[in-house]
């Protein structure tokens, strides 16, 4: 169990620093043209933290699966808000 915590909070940092940065670059990479690169980088994160988030469930770590799922969502609003 503590392997699967100690896994899964390293996980979720990683993954919070990284959407941050997405969110924080976002509107740079947009005026700078490169909405289909902010898109695919969008994607990439969705497909890692879902993927991370059904581990999550798997080993019954409901907390970390919620966050991750959270992740997610948000993540999937900001890929939906990039024009196409």
């Amino acid at each position: 169990m503590d392997d699967s915590f100690d896994y899964f909070t390293t996980e979720y940092s990683q993954a919070l620093q990284a959407y941050q940065a997405i969110e924080a670059q976002s509107a740079t990479l947009l005026l700078m043209g490169h909405a289909e690169e902010l898109r695919g980088f969008v994607v990439q994160f969705i497909e890692m933290a879902a993927r991370v988030r059904d581990l999550a469930r798997e080993h019954n770590e409901p907390n970390f699966a919620e966050w991750f799922d959270e992740l997610v969502q948000k993540a999937t609003r900001l890929k939906d808000g990039v024009p196409q």
